[in-house]
């Protein structure tokens, strides 16, 4: 469902992707952002630290002239970069994400776990290289994005299945073993993160990572 195109509404849509104390940086990365007929869509909530947002799934803005972006803040631009990994355009996603996805930010994190349910496999990639990290037991990585899964289960279940439904879709001709799919490799990283942080297996939603294409989730 499509927001409404008065500006205040999409002020408030993109307003509400960050946490409340990030509200005047976020007014100040609006500010340069060129407008669009075409509002944000389908927010998905999700909680940071404690506080809930509500992040597009979608938007459709242009990206501003780099003279318009160099003015802003370090915390600025991390904004701006977050905003834009969520663009109607692969290519742009993937650029932005490139600029983030290193971020130890609490708030950068739910960008980059939702991009990983998604369909672009150069986007599944870069998120791989940007997080090694999670191969490392106790790294600040790890801490980082198993403490969100560990808030947010029903997120990372429903990013599970999405990645399972893009291989089966467009990848498993190019990967039989489920387990050799860019997007299994990074499902299992972020559950091992998780199970440290609870101390526990983190329930899987997805066929186990040695899955051919015929065989469902576990």
């Amino acid at each position: 469902m499509k927001l409404p195109r008065d500006p205040s509404n999409v002020t408030h849509a993109l307003v509400a992707a960050f946490p409340t104390r990030l509200v005047g940086d976020v007014q100040s990365v609006l500010a340069v952002m060129p407008e669009t007929r075409l509002a944000p869509v389908m927010p998905f909530e999700v909680e940071v630290q404690g506080e809930t947002v509500a992040i597009p799934s979608r938007i459709y803005n242009e990206e501003p002239g780099a003279g318009l972006e160099r003015p802003l803040s370090g915390t600025q631009q991390m904004i701006l970069h977050c905003l834009y990994s969520r663009h109607s355009d692969g290519r742009v996603r993937q650029r932005h994400l490139e600029q983030i996805v290193a971020s130890g930010e609490p708030w950068v994190v739910p960008f980059v776990v939702q991009l990983a349910g998604e369909y672009v496999l150069e986007i599944l990639e870069a998120i791989g290289r940007g997080l090694p990290g999670l191969a490392v037991p106790s790294s600040a990585q790890r801490r980082l994005y198993g403490g969100f899964i560990a808030q947010n289960p029903a997120f990372f279940a429903r990013t599970e299945r999405r990645v399972v439904s893009y291989w089966s879709c467009y990848y498993r001709w190019k990967y039989g073993a489920f387990g050799t799919y860019p997007g299994c490799i990074l499902l299992e990283a972020f559950r091992d993160a998780v199970a440290e942080q609870v101390g526990a297996q983190w329930p899987r939603h997805t066929p186990p990572p040695l899955a051919d294409a015929g065989e469902g989730p576990a």
